[in-house]
């Protein structure tokens, strides 16, 4: 017999959907399972006004297969030329549910981020005002810090002074991937959160280069030591409220990954509710599980649970997905665990 767990649908509070082509290929394997998701704003040329936004909110829902629902919630990319009334006024519409802070350099299409953290303050201070959070890719670029490094400098050397300059500033630390990460995280109180993606709980830095380099486990930030990946899986498992996902799927085509500077990112919107019903089960969490993908996050973003359910059955029979996905620009390979998975999502 089958075990069944039924959750309220889920949301991923953290994706990437590229646009055009792109966004038409992957914006189904995202809307089959999760009912909203955290739009993330480094398009090229960056989404960074209101207007822009709503643009490419059309042309999220234009590309909705018939028969899917999904909510896209929107955000803006802070630049250093950001108006603070036009993020105020992004947020007064209903439109735009927070921003997102790139330091330049630090990550796909970060070019146009942030690099004196002293000229957004007026926006953030804004923000704090009005309790629209910030959403932060957690990595200093000064090239004299090792990229395995990054995020623990970053916590020291950005957000606790823009914390602490700016009290009331709600913050999503985005993606995690260090036991400093989850300590900080749970240092602070109701205004700070810390989303966790599903690779990160599968993979270390071993995963990317023992054997060989594999393009399609490399992300921005890289995976680190085992200690960390297990110190993400006892934060993701716990149940604590501060913690909630956020996939990252970051999809780029084939040639793009796999080539002498490939791109970073891991796509798993295909696959990951069966991924995560493994790894909490794993840990003895399964009963911690709906809080993780679908009520701590809505939570944080002031945003009712999903009304809808999501049920997944484990079989003995392993998952099965696609080991691509065909788009239009071009096939994106879907992430591996690199073990069987025996939960499949009910249709």
């Amino acid at each position: 017999m089958s075990q069944t767990l039924t959750l309220r649908r889920p949301d991923d509070m953290h994706l990437h959907l590229r646009d055009g082509a792109m966004l038409e290929g992957v914006l189904p394997e995202t809307a089959r399972h999760f009912a909203r998701a955290i739009v993330m704003p480094n398009l090229v040329p960056p989404v960074v006004t209101a207007a822009e936004a709503a643009a490419y909110r059309d042309r999220i829902l234009a590309a909705l297969p018939e028969g899917q629902t999904f909510e896209p919630l929107m955000t803006l990319y802070l630049t250093e030329a950001t108006a603070p009334s036009d993020v105020a006024a992004a947020a007064a519409s209903g439109l735009v549910r927070a921003v997102k802070l790139y330091p330049a350099g630090a990550t796909t299409n970060s070019q146009s981020g942030v690099r004196d953290f002293d000229k957004v303050r007026g926006v953030l201070e804004t923000m704090a005002g009005i309790g629209l959070p910030l959403c932060v890719h957690g990595e200093v670029t000064d090239p004299a810090v090792d990229i395995f490094d990054r995020e623990a400098v970053f916590i020291d050397r950005v957000l606790d002074p823009i914390r602490r300059a700016t009290p009331g500033l709600k913050v999503v630390m985005e993606h995690i991937t260090t036991k400093e990460g989850v300590a900080y995280a749970r240092s602070g109180g109701a205004d700070l959160g810390a989303t966790i993606t599903t690779h990160h709980l599968i993979i270390n830095r071993n995963h990317i280069l023992v054997g060989g380099i594999r393009p399609h486990y490399y992300c921005l930030p890289v995976a680190k030591r085992e200690v960390h990946r297990l110190a993400l899986r006892e934060a993701a498992t716990s149940g604590e409220v501060r913690f909630f996902l956020g996939t990252d799927s970051a999809p780029h085509a084939d040639p793009l990954k796999e080539n002498a500077c490939g791109c970073a990112g891991c796509f798993t919107a295909t696959n990951t509710m069966p991924i995560l019903a493994h790894v909490f089960e794993e840990d003895g969490a399964l009963d911690r599980l709906e809080a993780f993908t679908s009520l701590n996050g809505a939570a944080f973003y002031g945003l009712k649970p999903n009304p809808g359910h999501l049920t997944l059955a484990k079989t003995a029979e392993a998952a099965r997905w696609p080991a691509k996905i065909d788009t239009g620009a071009g096939p994106v390979t879907v992430f591996d665990p690199g073990f069987p998975v025996r939960w499949h999502v009910r249709d």
